[in-house]
């Protein structure tokens, strides 16, 4: 397996072209953000990434997390891996200076993110949680609660883990059965929790378990769900470790990949009760952790990328060393099979679909950024409007581009690739996963036609067409890019209109996907054109490596080209509801 080495150029480029940090940094907050800083923090999480991290991808891989006597022990090396990585501060990254972080911009914060899943995404999933847990209870949270918590889940001193599912209830929630019984200041959980990531391991003295249940008297659904704060070790009145409490790891899921991450059942309440502590208001536990989620699904977008960029860094390592055959055209023998057209072609496509995926989760990051530190109220509320509406498609389109990508890896290898030593089979197993959890692909299809156009009837949606027009028409983009885009526009734009009219609920839902992949191509086209423009404006001042910037340029078109210019044929596949919807159940 190849070594992982960060693309901090390309991530450089795109937090200034596209998520525009420059302009970030001088919102109320960020003012200390100053280029240096930046490449300071992009430098030495590469460097962790690649020499702490990457080292322990393959070997994780293979020796797995195991269950000893109720005690979940990691692969060697991520203990003291997690530790080094706590003592370089790296869990406070974008956490507001008053609660114990850095206050560093969400987007340059995304960017370290993608570095740890790159390296080793079974290791970053703990503290992609942690961050998390910090983000609801510092919304949600009791003074209290933030007192005793917070600080040490900042730190990564403590990590936090999500508690959603049960095993009659996966993407359902409202078919939890987990009991909170109250009893004075608190309560008593009991039943049980499955795939709980990090729900337990050997890296910290304490976790802190966000958890969703039912109190007695709850109504019944969704409506009737209330969430808790269950440390797995109670805390004495000045802080420190008190007694165990009533959790208990009974067994580690066997998954496809991930290996090294712990992936928990967990039994609460087999003495009497786990003890926990309402957060928020009863029946509202939804509601609050959608915080979490939310936060979530940023980050398994940005796995979606990491992977692909691992995946094709390893592709091109390995076309540029391997000698098969004679390419077309070729006057010699010898030459490796990067000079196949067909392998030329599958490598641009891995290094496009990255880089347009990387596009939307930085531009998305930055425009959480907005939404937090913007002076104008409507300004913060129409960036939030646009995370709100992109989340969805950073979540899905990146995870199933990254999915596509590790599967065009091993093709590359050829039978080799099919092989587990040579390491492609593990980002294809990785990979799959984050199509998975945190809702599925097709959850985040619903979510973003059901809910995000259909209730505002597509204004947001409008707005944004409305600047991909204004790229799309702007004298100075590229000429190559202009008209695949345009077409890409249109058809997204015609699209939304008929979703907004389609009266059959269940019709507009069956083209929710396709019509999510519409979204990210189109919005991926237009973060490339945007890039092609940056890079043209770059060449034309001699502002950095042309090389580099001819290449962002050659990248963009290959994707106008080759991906791009499929978005208007996703049309049927969006209106063709009522032959999905119809088609006799009996025969499928």
């Amino acid at each position: 397996m190849s070594d992982y080495a960060a693309p901090l150029a390309d991530m450089r480029f795109a937090l200034m072209e596209l998520a525009g940090l420059g302009e970030i940094a001088r919102l109320p907050g960020y003012e200390g953000v100053t280029p240096d800083l930046v490449d300071a923090v992009l430098e030495g999480a590469g460097k962790f990434a690649g020499e702490v991290l990457g080292p322990l991808n393959r070997s994780g891989d293979r020796e797995r997390s195991v269950l000893e006597n109720g005690v979940v022990r990691t692969p060697k090396g991520f203990r003291e891996a997690y530790a080094d990585y706590v003592a370089g501060g790296w869990n406070a990254v974008s956490v507001a200076p008053e609660h114990g972080g850095q206050g560093l911009p969400q987007a340059l914060a995304t960017a370290v993110s993608e570095m740890w899943s790159s390296a080793n995404t079974s290791f970053a999933l703990c503290p992609t949680l942690t961050a998390s847990a910090v983000e609801l209870l510092i919304r949600h949270g009791s003074d209290e609660q933030k007192r005793l918590y917070l600080e040490k889940l900042v730190s990564g001193e403590w990590t936090g883990a999500m508690n959603l599912t049960e095993p009659q209830a996966g993407s359902d929630l409202g078919a939890l059965r987990m009991r909170a019984t109250p009893e004075a200041d608190h309560f008593r959980l009991t039943g049980q929790k499955i795939f709980i990531t990090y729900g337990e391991h050997d890296w910290t003295d304490n976790i802190v378990h966000l958890v969703l249940a039912r109190t007695p008297d709850a109504p019944p659904g969704s409506r009737g769900i209330s969430l808790f704060l269950v440390p797995k070790f109670l805390l004495n009145a000045d802080g420190t470790l008190g007694a165990r409490n009533d959790i208990r790891c009974v067994s580690l899921e066997h998954k496809l990949g991930i290996h090294a991450s712990p992936t928990c059942v967990l039994s609460f309440g087999d003495n009497g009760g786990a003890i926990g502590w309402l957060v928020g208001a009863p029946n509202q536990g939804l509601a609050a952790m959608f915080t979490m989620m939310n936060h979530a699904r940023l980050d398994v977008g940005l796995q979606g990328v990491a992977l692909a960029e691992r995946a094709y860094q390893q592709a091109r390592a390995f076309a540029r060393q391997r000698v098969q055959g004679r390419p077309l055209g070729a006057d010699q023998d010898g030459l490796p099979i990067i000079h196949h057209p067909d392998v030329r072609r599958m490598l641009l496509s891995m290094r496009a679909a990255t880089e347009a995926v990387r596009a939307l989760a930085y531009y998305t990051a930055g425009e959480i950024d907005r939404a937090r530190r913007e002076s104008d109220a409507e300004t913060r509320m129409a960036a939030q409007n646009r995370v709100d509406l992109l989340i969805p498609v950073v979540k899905a389109w990146s995870t199933d581009l990254g999915f596509e990508v590790t599967s065009t890896n091993i093709q590359i290898h050829g039978g080799m690739g099919f092989i587990e030593e040579t390491g492609a089979a593990q980002h294809l197993r990785d990979a799959r996963i984050a199509l998975i959890y945190e809702g599925t692909n097709g959850i985040q299809a619903n979510d973003l036609v059901g809910r995000k156009l259909l209730r505002d009837r597509g204004a947001a949606m409008g707005e944004l067409i409305a600047e991909m027009k204004a790229e799309a028409a702007a004298p100075e983009s590229d000429a190559a890019i202009r008209q695949p885009l345009q077409a890409a526009i249109a058809a997204l734009e015609t699209a939304s209109a008929r979703l907004v009219e389609e009266r059959d609920a269940t019709r507009a839902l069956a083209g929710a996907v396709p019509y999510l992949r519409l979204v990210g191509l189109t919005a991926g086209g237009w973060l490339m054109s945007k890039s092609a423009r940056a890079a043209a404006r770059r060449l034309a001042e001699r502002d950095g490596d042309q090389r580099f910037l001819q290449a962002k340029l050659a990248t963009a078109r290959f994707y106008a080209e080759q991906m791009l210019n499929a978005a208007p044929g996703l049309l049927p596949a969006i209106a063709g509801g009522a032959t999905v919807m119809d088609y006799d159940l009996e025969t499928l």
